[in-house]
């Protein structure tokens, strides 16, 4: 029994990662503490990341695989912004990004990944597994905490809110989740995406 929940334990990336579409933008937020089974490894880890101007990924998983994945799809984002005189949409950058996990599904990058930014078609947001499936939502949680913390925007979102309506609730979730999930704390960064830009922000709790 004790081997049982030794093995799915693996499987569980440590983080609360979450992110949410607003009237006029997309955000996505992850905890920065770094563990490794019951050891905090780290309490500076970043786990959100900007992919192009208007794109940004947040993960919850193995920090090295992060870093891989993300800059491997930032790559193939500025190739395709080169060749086709235009920025890469969401949904191409989340089907790249799903593509390179399941290329690699006999060895698979321990991550879990949220997708979100701004494109013509307006603000977007999407979901990946460790397999690469791409799950287009409005609001998500992955991670250890996800449990907690989508009960909380479950309860709580709704369309149109605004970026600070749905700030403030990424902020509850995050603190729920960062209450009762061991591998989660240390504070929160977030990607805060509209038409003009990409806005980072360091919240500390």
């Amino acid at each position: 029994m004790y081997e049982d929940s030794q093995r799915q334990s693996f499987f569980i990336p440590g983080a609360t990662t979450i992110g949410a579409v607003c009237s006029d933008g997309v955000i996505l937020a992850s905890e920065k503490r770094v563990s490794y089974g019951y050891m905090v490894v780290s309490r500076v880890g970043k786990k959100v990341f900007k992919i192009t101007n208007r794109i940004g990924a947040a993960c919850a998983g193995l920090v090295s695989d992060m870093q891989i994945l993300v800059r491997e799809v930032e790559a193939y984002a500025n190739l395709f912004n080169l060749d086709a005189g235009r920025p890469m949409p969401v949904k191409s950058t989340a089907k790249v990004m799903s593509n390179l996990l399941f290329s690699r599904r006999l060895a698979p990058l321990i991550t879990q990944t949220i997708v979100g930014g701004m494109d013509e078609d307006g603000a977007s947001l999407y979901v990946l597994d460790v397999l690469g499936s791409v799950i287009p939502d409005k609001y998500a949680a992955v991670g250890s905490g996800a449990e907690i913390a989508i009960g909380v925007l479950e309860e709580r979102y709704k369309d149109g809110m605004t970026t600070e309506e749905a700030k403030e609730l990424l902020v509850r979730a995050m603190k729920s989740a960062v209450r009762r999930d061991i591998m989660s704390g240390d504070g929160a960064d977030f990607l805060i995406i509209t038409d003009q830009g990409i806005q980072e922000e360091l919240i500390e709790f």
